[in-house]
């Protein structure tokens, strides 16, 4: 076996294993007969097609694949994040899916498969604010963001076209190659890198490649539940509740 060959064969086991699908699962996604063990033993060619299915679906550059770039995913001609997927509903009008922590974590892997989406409920908001442009739905997982959004909490979020268009005062659902993940960004003096910035600062950000970003979505909105008196406005007026009687009791000191 060649060393170039060689390259290509370990780096296309690792992709799939990195994806996490089984050698019967990658080889259907790939056109290939059966399971892919025999190109991971190298016993059948890696064929051009398959070379091309991997590109085409994970943007996985051939330069790399066979030891002649380091760079792993290949920059789009442009730099669109827009969705690779739009539902409608029967009427034929687009629908707002929604993506809970669970299906986020098959998301990256799943964003251009159609009958994958078919599994997640979708609905149509009747507000002109939700009008005119792409909308998804997404949960949060984690406190990295708090205290502006909490685990468990929806946020509603529309397309961006463009990492052109990011906005620092903003947050984002950022989808990733290999996560989905909820986050302000700051962009990089170097235009190949973005830094992702969590609100809670026992976080640090942390900088990706622009190229690992497959779609973007701009947080306008969210859902939260279980709304308590305690919350910001209860507090708020507890605390003049509570200056009103401290007021009275010095009043009647002085008296």
């Amino acid at each position: 076996m060649n060393d170039d060959l060689d390259i290509a064969i370990k780096r296309f086991t690792e992709i799939r294993r990195e994806l996490g699908f089984t050698q019967a699962e990658f080889a259907n996604l790939l056109g290939v007969s059966n399971t892919t063990a025999d190109i991971e033993r190298g016993r059948t060619k890696l064929s051009g097609t398959v070379v091309a299915q991997l590109l085409k679906q994970f943007n996985i550059n051939p330069l790399w694949l066979f030891g002649d770039s380091t760079h792993r995913h290949l920059s789009p001609v442009n730099d669109s994040v827009l969705p690779k997927v739009v539902t409608v509903d029967s009427s034929d009008n687009e629908n707002m899916v929604l993506v809970n922590a669970k299906a986020a974590a098959g998301y990256p892997q799943n964003i251009q498969d159609t009958s994958w989406y078919r599994q997640l409920p979708a609905f149509d908001i009747p507000l002109p604010e939700f009008r005119n442009a792409t909308y998804r739905g997404f949960q949060v997982d984690g406190d990295s963001m708090m205290p502006n959004l909490r685990t468990g909490e929806w946020v509603l979020a529309k397309a961006v076209e463009s990492l052109q268009d990011v906005n620092p005062n903003k947050i984002y659902v950022v989808v990733l190659y290999d996560a989905v993940l909820v986050k302000k960004i700051e962009k990089s003096p170097d235009p190949r890198e973005i830094s992702l910035i969590s609100i809670n600062e026992n976080y640090p950000p942390y900088r990706v490649k622009t190229d690992q970003v497959q779609e973007l979505w701009q947080v306008g909105s969210k859902l939260t539940f279980g709304v308590d008196a305690t919350s910001e406005n209860g507090l708020l007026r507890q605390l003049q509740e509570s200056m009103e009687e401290l007021k009275s009791q010095i009043r009647r000191v002085n008296n």
